[in-house]
């Protein structure tokens, strides 16, 4: 097993991680910037206001987007796995 061959799987590991997370981050951002924006602009300073959106609206995005992660996480360790035979040489 070379170091390329071995900084090859890091890197894929690394964009996979980077896809499956990607869009509940995104959500959570975008929630939160709304929710500092609307309360910049109501001077209303809660907490619960902005802490319980945000985490209705990562549920969501992750019960919507969890059959696509599950797919990227199956295809990488398939690929993973199938190729094991490649990395021993």
């Amino acid at each position: 097993m070379s170091t390329a061959l071995v900084v090859g799987i890091m890197a894929e590991a690394i964009k996979v991680i980077l896809f499956v997370s990607g869009p509940v981050l995104i959500v959570a951002l975008v929630v939160g910037v709304a929710i500092s924006l609307f309360q910049a602009v109501t001077q209303v300073q809660e907490m619960t206001l902005s802490f319980v959106p945000k985490i209705v609206a990562v549920l969501v995005a992750l019960v919507a987007s969890l059959p696509w992660m599950i797919n990227v996480l199956l295809n990488f360790t398939s690929n993973l796995y199938s190729n094991i035979p490649n990395y021993v040489r």
